[in-house]
């Protein structure tokens, strides 16, 4: 699916964070209100839903509130108090309408459209596996690298292009990442088992947060089957270990964690509560930089005019503004939709996605992409084998912070698989091919976690400020962009040298991080 991105980045330096706290933080509360008589078949027959409700932090007034929850028909999930935001489920239609009118309460709606039931994620096309006759001739082509002369090459990196573009082939030899740093994948889930993340799992900051209550029973963690994928191709491009076997990543001396927040069925939606409980869940056990590979669903924009949606906002920005506080640097996807970013109007014709999708136009500096539009987050966009900005990825001028190779068909590299895609981990010990943002942005976490490596010290903002320090920038294209080579400009890239609309500050460099 499409992850989209808004809203100028400069803008939500300040102004967006104010407006966040303006508009969702201090709206000033109503007078309680006495609870609607509910007749008990108009409950039944009703679909139970779950809900955010937002408060201020202070004890007494989540007791109250709590109390109002119960009394309103709902009934209390988890309770992340440190943020003011309680996870409910009612089969009340009219909880939402209700709950928003007690005093205390800052912002409540529904996480969902459809019922509670058995997401989002940015990668391009299906994945490819790598078949036995490819890894073979690979490892075959690895043998007879330079990597391999000297003794550092992995059987299947002649086909890993992307850690040669960023240098992180160099820049393992030189540190390959500190086992105090720690990565968690808010995804699909990671299978630890695999030969490739076994050595670098932990799980002590791992868990299942799919019902919004974090889950620690060991192996929660793990996909809910061999589809569930994503998580663990995101694992390997961040931290597979150099042990000989398979593929490399690009920080493969750091720890990974997998903080599973998709739905255990086909749909994989990633709803707003099992993200809330993933960013307070990693700031809880000291994980330095989380991956953020999705969109939160249902909605793909949530505007701040519609309650439910408005909710949504305000219960991720908590979480990730806290986790943030408590020193996690969150690395988020742009999206593939080669969506411009900055414009003034964008289509929205897959929300929501757990019903009927409407085609709505949004404006995106008013209705949030999340979590990748809020303060403080690293939008990644996404670069092919020629450094060129990928035909899927979306952009914006003041919007993408750094760029990362995500993979891209129509841009071939000279490796045994001439494949322009992502070579990672998958479950069940195979292997194969990804590309889209969502593969972008574990080269930019990886390349953080090796940064946080060499300065251990260093802040959340001060980690983003090196990142773009550090990364390199090939400017906008000299002539009309056709990344797909149809004879059809794509994309129109705004900016200069230093920072632009396609690759923000640069393409990041994991060799300038360890040097």
């Amino acid at each position: 699916m499409a992850h989209l991105r808004s809203r100028r980045r400069l803008a939500l330096a300040v102004p967006v964070a104010l407006s966040l706290t303006a508009s969702l933080g201090f709206l000033p509360a109503a007078a309680s209100a006495a609870p609607r008589a509910t007749s008990a078949a108009q409950t039944a027959d009703a679909p139970t839903l779950a809900y955010v409700v937002n408060t201020r932090t202070e004890h007494h007034t989540i007791a109250a509130v709590q109390r109002a929850i119960a009394a309103a028909g709902g009934t209390v999930v988890v309770t992340y108090d440190r943020i003011g935001v309680i996870v409910v489920h009612s089969a009340d239609p009219d909880f939402g309408e209700e709950i928003r009118a007690v005093r205390g309460v800052q912002s409540a709606g529904a996480t969902r459209t459809a019922p509670l039931s058995a997401a989002g994620t940015t990668e391009e096309g299906a994945v490819q596996y790598l078949s036995k006759a490819e890894a073979a001739r690979i490892e075959q082509a690895s043998g007879k690298s330079e990597g391999a002369k000297a003794g550092a090459a992995e059987p299947l990196e002649a086909d890993q292009w992307d850690l040669r573009a960023i240098g992180a082939d160099q820049a393992s030899r030189i540190n390959p990442g500190s086992r105090n740093v720690t990565v968690a994948v808010i995804d699909t889930g990671v299978d630890d088992t695999h030969p490739d993340l076994a050595a670098n799992f932990s799980p002590a900051q791992s868990a299942n947060c799919v019902s919004g209550k974090a889950d620690t029973t060991y192996g929660s963690w793990r996909p809910a089957d061999a589809d569930h994928y994503h998580g663990t191709h995101v694992a390997g491009e961040i931290a597979a270990a150099r042990n000989g076997v398979g593929v490399a990543g690009v920080a493969p001396g750091v720890k990974v964690a997998g903080i599973t927040v998709a739905q255990p069925d086909s749909s994989q939606l990633f709803y707003p509560e099992s993200v809330v409980c993933a960013f307070v869940f990693a700031a809880d056990h000291g994980v330095e930089i989380t991956n953020n590979s999705y969109y939160v669903d249902p909605w793909q924009y949530n505007c701040l005019d519609d309650p439910d949606q408005k909710a949504i906002v305000d219960a991720v920005n908590r979480a990730q503004l806290y986790a943030r506080s408590k020193g996690t640097l969150n690395v988020a996807a742009a999206g593939n939709a080669n969506n411009d970013l900055d414009s003034d109007a964008l289509l929205d014709d897959a929300s929501p996605d757990d019903s009927t999708p409407v085609n709505r136009t949004v404006d995106p500096h008013k209705c949030f992409d999340v979590p990748t539009q809020l303060p403080g987050v690293v939008t990644v966009s996404s670069v092919g084998v020629k450094g060129a900005k990928a035909y899927y990825s979306s952009y914006g001028a003041g919007v993408v912070d750094v760029a990362a190779p995500g993979g891209d068909k129509y841009q071939i590299p000279d490796t045994p698989s001439k494949n322009g895609r992502i070579l990672s981990t998958l479950p069940n010990n195979q292997y194969g091919f990804l590309q889209g943002t969502s593969m972008a942005t574990p080269h930019v976490a990886a390349v953080a976690a090796l940064l946080k490596s060499a300065h251990p010290h260093a802040t959340p903002a001060q980690l983003q400020a090196l990142l773009k320090a550090q990364a390199k920038n090939p400017g906008c294209p000299a002539g009309p962009y056709d990344g797909d080579g149809d004879g059809v400009v794509d994309a129109t890239c705004v900016g200069g040298g230093r920072v632009n609309g396609f690759y923000g500050f640069g393409v990041v460099d994991a060799l300038r991080a360890v040097k």
